[in-house]
Formats: C-alpha cells, structure tokens, sequence
C-alpha cells in the first residue's frame, strides 16, 4: 500500500490540485484502488443528496473533498475520508471550537488505518501549512492540548510532497517547512512549484533556488492557473513525477 501526506508553504498553495493529480497518476501507475483523505476541511456548504431509494441525507460538503473524490477510484463513507468537516472557513482549532467540536488524533489515525485495508494507494492531504493549530487546550477549563497538523503527519509516518505556493516569500516559507519535516524525523520525498502569482518577478531564478536548497526531487512545476479544468488536471497527472521513481 503506497500512501504519502500532501502539505504546502501556506494556505491556498495548490494542495488540493497536486493531490488529485496524485491520485490520478498512482492510478494510471498500476494502482486500482485509490484514494484521496482530507482529515480536517474547515469551510464547509451544507449538501442534500437523494439515495437509491429515493431518500434524503445532508452533509456538510468541502470543495475540496469533493475535489478528491472525484479523483480518487474508491468510494468510501465520509466518515473515513474526512472525519472532520467543519463549517466555518478558519483555522482547524478555530473552526472546530465554533462547531463544538473537538479534533482527535486517534480517530483520525484509526480512520487512515481503515482506508489503508481497503485501498492501493492513500493521498492525505493536511490543513492549511504544515503546522497549522488543528486542536487546542478547552479556553475555560485548560483542559486538552494542542496539536498541529505536523503532529499528524508524525502520527501516520508518511512520505511528505510539499507544495511551494510561488511568490514573493516563498524561499522562506518552503525552507521553514523543510526544516520543521526533518526536525521530526519525517521524510520529505518530492515538492512541487505551484506558481500562484503570475506577476512574481524572477519566477525561474526562485525555482532555480529551491531546487538547490530542498533536500528532494521536484515532482512538477505547475503554470498559474486559478481555474484549472479536468483537462489541465489529467495533463498534469500524466506529467507528475511520483516521488521514488526516477
């Protein structure tokens, strides 16, 4: 079973794109079964659907859920590819205090394990940066602690694909991250430059950097697109270099 934990620089980087495009090329690689797990989706719409039978089921529905699951090969209850599906658009600890909820590692462990039964291949993608607020101690009672997404990956020990939202600050925010990943033993197996600002000045120069200073292959380079279609995605997948192959 091949899984891998997708991060980014920031929110809003492309994460979402690079792990549909993920799921799609590890199943144009051979593996049957794939699918795409978003723990934690802050910023949800409220979404009816009629079963078979003719009757009714809400749920609360993240764009990006729904992103990787129309990538992905398997079907699977929520429950399982995202435990966690919070209305409000904020930070994970944020959004669940708002929601009142409280976000448990172990359940979203013991959910990973579950897909990983079932599936070929398993696309994590995390919350916002790599070590964005996912739980926090109770403000009124201190009880809980706090725990980020970096504290997930740890938990589900995968191969990390850091995605490189491009623009002014970048070097910055993606040498940070390559120093958190390492700093707790974690493997970083590929990134992806994902240009977000097309009027960044020295775009090839900054790629240029990043490739001599992360310690890791890059797996694309993505052009700026803020509307990319199922065409472009397919594109994309076929040109996705997965991390370990040469």
């Amino acid at each position: 079973m091949v899984a891998y934990f997708v991060t980014g620089t920031d929110t809003g980087v492309g994460k979402t794109r690079v792990s549909a495009a993920l799921l799609r090329a590890l199943h144009q690689a051979g593996h049957a079964r794939v699918v795409g797990m978003k723990p934690v989706a802050a910023g949800c719409d409220w979404v009816t659907t009629e079963d078979a039978q003719g009757v009714a089921h809400g749920q609360w529905l993240n764009e990006d859920v729904a992103a990787l699951r129309a990538a992905g090969t398997l079907a699977v209850p929520p429950v399982f590819d995202n435990p966690y599906a919070l209305p409000e658009p904020l930070s994970p600890h944020l959004a669940a205090r708002r929601a009142g909820e409280a976000i448990d590692l172990d359940h979203i462990e013991a959910s990973f394990h579950a897909l990983r039964q079932h599936a070929d291949a398993v696309v994590v993608e995390g919350a916002g940066g790599f070590i964005v607020p996912l739980s926090e101690p109770d403000p009124l009672t201190g009880e809980g602690q706090w725990a980020t997404s970096a504290d997930l990956a740890m938990r589900l020990q995968l191969p990390i694909v850091l995605v490189v939202g491009m623009r002014l600050g970048c070097l910055n925010h993606a040498l940070l991250t390559q120093e958190a990943i390492a700093a707790r033993g974690l493997k970083l197996a590929g990134w992806v430059a994902n240009h977000i600002d097309p009027d960044m000045a020295e775009q090839d120069a900054n790629v240029d950097t990043l490739q001599r200073r992360l310690h890791a292959p890059m797996l694309a380079r993505l052009a700026w697109a803020p509307q990319a279609t199922s065409a472009e995605l397919a594109e994309l997948a076929a040109s996705l270099r997965l991390p370990g192959r040469a």
